[in-house]
């Protein structure tokens, strides 16, 4: 399912990201490698792969953006929460399953364990750790490998990038004979460098955070919710830290094979299916 949020902040975050991504492979060809490594091999090695790094984020961003994060779908039928606003009735339900499902009051839907309601996108999502603008979508269940890819692929961008301006400027420039095209290369060669730097830094940082969530099987919002529930079970869900492996929680969020096949893009999210108790009596 195609998801696209008309949220202005997320629109412009979208904006930003692009610009920033072809501003960088514009600097990197035109005024680095083409100038310097335009007559050997070099040239075309570096050209070809920051392009294909590129690729990837462009694929990675596309399918975070667009991708269903898992969002709750609401009931075919409208359902009764009166009582439930009025405290007549417990929050909390459990399925014959076993398995704790809770009331939305905003969707005035059922929603399963660890899906919480995202304010912009209006709707609960499922696993939900935080409402990102620079995907202008939730990162939950179904879209959270694309968004580390993403994160992953606009550090190593950031990183290559550096990397070339320093070979570059290890070279002869022809064109830098002219003092205004000279100029004109330092300016977008340092504007390349920090942007890179910032990005580079903030999706370290960002990156970090994903992991610990994984790793600790609780995501930003159980974090923040569990801090004010001395019981610890936010949603009807309790992390029981050591119960998994590091591997396990990982193949929750990137799936089975190859940690190769992880990096891939073009993969189909893991999806387990969950089956709305619609015939509660409410």
């Amino acid at each position: 399912m195609v998801v696209f949020r008309n949220d202005p902040c997320g629109i412009v975050c979208l904006f930003i990201t692009y610009f920033a991504v072809l501003y960088a492979d514009y600097v990197v060809v035109e005024w680095l490698i083409i100038p310097t490594m335009f007559d050997s091999l070099w040239g075309a090695f570096h050209g070809l792969v920051f392009n294909l790094i590129v690729l990837m984020i462009f694929m990675s961003h596309l399918r975070a953006v667009l991708s269903d994060p898992g969002i709750v779908p609401l009931p075919s039928i409208n359902l009764d929460f009166t009582g439930m606003r009025a405290g007549q009735i417990p929050k909390k339900l459990v399925t014959k399953d076993g398995i704790n499902w809770t009331v939305c009051q905003k969707c005035e839907a059922y929603r399963p364990p660890r899906a919480h309601h995202c304010r912009i996108c209006r709707r609960c999502i499922r696993k939900m750790d935080h409402h990102c603008p620079w995907i202008n979508n939730c990162v939950g269940e179904f879209n959270q490998i694309y968004f580390i890819q993403f994160l992953f692929y606009v550090g190593i961008a950031g990183l290559y990038a550096v990397i070339v301006t320093i070979i570059s400027w290890t070279y002869d420039c022809p064109i830098c004979q002219n003092m205004i095209q000279k100029n004109a290369r330092i300016a977008h060669s340092i504007v390349l460098v920090v942007l890179s730097l910032l990005f580079g830094l903030f999706v370290v940082a960002i990156g970090c955070d994903q992991f610990q969530a994984i790793f600790e099987d609780e995501t930003a919002v159980e974090q923040v919710k569990n801090k004010h529930d001395k019981t610890g079970n936010s949603n009807g869900y309790r992390s029981i830290k050591g119960e998994k492996s590091k591997m396990m929680l990982l193949q929750e969020v990137f799936g089975k094979g190859s940690v190769f096949s992880w990096l891939l893009p073009w993969r189909t999210a893991r999806r387990v299916p969950l089956t709305p108790p619609m015939d509660w009596d409410v």
